[in-house]
């Protein structure tokens, strides 16, 4: 079964208790959270305050995703803040090794994320040091856009390189994840699905979580 991971950036941010609430009471995995700076993506979501919130709201796993430039200057505050999976993009890390380490040191599990247009050549020399890859397949910044069919593509490459190698890193998918397209997702290698127009604009998230839970590989 897939691990499920609906992504708070589509949650209302006037009643997040209670959707943390339902989340708690879904068969949801994960609490995805996506912090933006306005720099390095063209928009600007939530930061540290709101995440000491949610994980006093929850006993879930907090996956947090960074989408900012520096991360190394705020791992330790998240770390703080409660997160359990700190996600960073390659394209901000000038020192990926040195970002990877410095998260693993601070005792949480550690993500690498690529953007739709980043090849996974660029992971070739860090899978081993890392627990998740997290494949964008939108571009990232907004939630609600349309899924990048290529990402497939790249879903199945990635997992071949895993296997390969004999890990266990987890490919997470991040963008544009429909009841249409779960399945196929899936079948081409994905373990983690990031949801968030899908979950939280449905008229029953904790049934869409439920169905998207159960999806199976055709």
């Amino acid at each position: 079964m897939p691990i499920i991971a609906p992504s708070l950036l589509s949650s209302n941010f006037l009643r997040l208790e209670d959707d943390c609430n339902m989340l708690n009471q879904s068969q949801a995995d994960w609490f995805h959270l996506d912090i933006m700076d306005g720099r390095f993506v063209p928009n600007i979501s939530f930061g540290l305050p709101v995440v000491q919130h949610i994980r006093k709201a929850t006993s879930k796993v907090l996956d947090v995703h960074l989408m900012i430039v520096e991360p190394e200057k705020y791992a330790t505050n998240f770390k703080d803040a409660g997160a359990d999976i700190l996600t960073v993009h390659i394209e901000t890390c000038n020192h990926l090794h040195r970002n990877i380490q410095q998260i693993k040191n601070l005792g949480m599990k550690v993500g690498v994320a690529l953007n739709p247009h980043t090849s996974i050549v660029l992971l070739d020399d860090i899978l081993e040091d890392i627990d998740l890859v997290c494949l964008m397949s939108v571009n990232p910044g907004f939630g609600g856009q349309m899924f990048i069919e290529n990402t497939l593509h790249k879903i199945s490459k990635l997992k071949n390189r895993i296997l390969q190698r004999n890990l266990h890193t987890l490919i997470e998918i991040d963008g544009g994840v429909t009841f249409e397209n779960a399945s196929t997702i899936l079948k081409e290698g994905a373990d983690v699905l990031v949801a968030g127009n899908t979950v939280f604009k449905s008229s029953n998230p904790i049934a869409a979580i439920e169905k998207l839970k159960s999806v199976s590989i055709k």
